[in-house]
């Protein structure tokens, strides 16, 4: 019979970047109340070392808007939810507003 392997010793699991990126872009989406009409989702690029998520979010945003203030939700979304899916500390979450939408211009967007 086989001796029994104590479970630190068995191994360890890693979670590659692109599914710690899938869980921020879903945890941007959840935190913004909505995203413009014809606005891209959000999109995450992040860096994982052992068990530390650095995290980069690039959004669109209606306009006007509390920009401060929804940036501030994403982050804290975003922590949150890789912090309690992925088991990662995230000490750093950017934000990146790639663009404004505003339902008052007739392209719909400001630049």
């Amino acid at each position: 019979m086989a001796a029994q392997v104590a479970p630190a010793e068995r191994g360890a699991t890693r979670i590659a970047d692109r599914v710690v990126a899938k869980i921020a872009a879903h945890a941007a989406r959840e935190a913004l109340d909505t995203v413009p009409e014809d606005g891209a989702p959000p999109h995450a690029t992040v860096s994982v070392h052992q068990d530390t998520a650095r995290v980069r979010i690039s959004l669109e945003l209606g306009f006007p808007a509390d920009i401060g203030a929804q940036c501030g939700a994403v982050r804290r979304q975003v922590t949150e939810r890789v912090r309690t899916l992925a088991g990662m500390e995230v000490p750093e979450v950017a934000v990146l507003v790639e663009r404004l939408h505003s339902a008052d211009t007739d392209r719909g967007r400001i630049r």
